[in-house]
């Protein structure tokens, strides 16, 4: 569908262009023998929606589906500095694109730019934080429950990454209006020294030589360039291209959605009014949540027994560690096994796509 705004037609070619120069990097290494094809049918679709209330904007998503159809949709929030292209990896897709996975499991996924991001609206930075995102979030499964993206679903599992997972926490406890929850990158202990690494990544977006040039309010906050290994793969393998194409296809984040995030989401254990299923995925290396004083990630069972105390009975927890890596699993080499991790979740709790 076409987009009328100049800013948005900027943002997609320099989206364009990132993927293109990651895809080439990625073109000396050898394509996976058993590769199946992509099968899935995706479509960009624009949900009107109104911020705290009052103000008219449009989230953007990509709306994916297997062939056939599927009962299930994966409604999708990435974190902090990504947005929608987090979900679907463009190197090596059968290795990092979650969407596909998903998709080949028979679940349709909707990924979206959060407010502030990607194609969607970009309100003065102030008007965002987790609180005000989660009540656009309600609005776009309200809107996905009742047709408006042209497909119905029976139901609707909501997932997030980092800031999106706070952002899915206080979706899900506020307004309990979907049937699972995959929390990814986020706890509620927090690892002093690695939460640092990253917080000392973040500069005004009007100091990037590339987002810069989108006259954003320069309020936003992005990553130094060169920083996105250490602050969100690290201790990963570090693989150029994966590298490279995280720092190319960055994003913005509002300085608010930060704050209450790490209040409401983590700190205060607001995770508890969660009444469906919820799957916690870490990474086993992700520095600003683990360590001996804060996450147990050593193990599946020790993330259980640290996240427990902070969940129902309702909702069931169920956790994964994904050995190896940091904070955006999504990059790791072995997300695959993760993947998986969320399809046998997702189906033993009755939410199969």
């Amino acid at each position: 569908m076409p987009w009328r705004h100049g800013r948005v037609k900027r943002l997609r070619l320099r989206r364009a262009g990132a993927m293109t120069f990651a895809i080439l990097l990625a073109g000396s290494l050898p394509a996976p023998a058993q590769a199946q094809a992509d099968a899935s049918s995706c479509r960009d679709v624009t949900i009107p929606v109104q911020l705290a209330g009052l103000l008219p904007q449009i989230v953007h998503g990509r709306l994916c589906e297997p062939p056939g159809g599927a009962r299930t949709v994966q409604v999708l929030v990435p974190g902090a500095t990504y947005d929608s292209v987090y979900w679907d990896a463009a190197p090596d897709p059968e290795t990092h694109s979650f969407r596909l996975a998903m998709n080949k499991a028979g679940y349709a996924t909707l990924a979206l730019d959060r407010l502030g991001t990607g194609a969607s609206s970009k309100p003065p930075s102030a008007l965002l934080t987790a609180f005000t995102e989660a009540g656009v979030v309600h609005q776009v499964i309200q809107a996905v429950r009742h047709g408006d993206v042209g497909s119905r679903f029976d139901k609707v599992i909501l997932g997030g990454h980092s800031l999106g997972s706070a952002i899915a926490m206080l979706e899900a406890g506020t307004y309990h209006d979907v049937d699972g929850v995959l929390i990814t990158g986020l706890a509620h202990h927090i690892n002093p020294p690695g939460a640092l690494i990253v917080l000392g990544s973040f500069i005004p977006v009007a100091l990037d030589p590339v987002l810069s040039r989108l006259g954003l309010d320069p309020t936003y906050l992005t990553t130094q360039p060169g920083s996105r290994y250490a602050a969100f793969h690290a201790p990963g393998p570090e693989v150029p291209e994966m590298t490279a194409y995280d720092e190319a296809t960055k994003d913005v984040v509002a300085p608010g959605e930060l704050l209450d995030a790490a209040a409401l989401g983590t700190v205060l254990p607001y995770s508890w009014r969660i009444t469906v299923p919820v799957l916690v995925v870490l990474g086993g290396g992700d520095g600003g949540l683990c360590g001996p004083l804060a996450t147990d990630c050593t193990s599946s069972a020790g993330l259980l027994q640290s996240e427990a105390p902070y969940y129902s009975a309702a909702a069931r927890l169920r956790t994964y560690v994904l050995p190896g890596f940091g904070h955006s699993i999504n990059y790791a080499p072995n997300a695959p096994d993760y993947h998986q991790a969320v399809t046998h979740w997702a189906g033993t709790m009755g939410l199969a796509g």
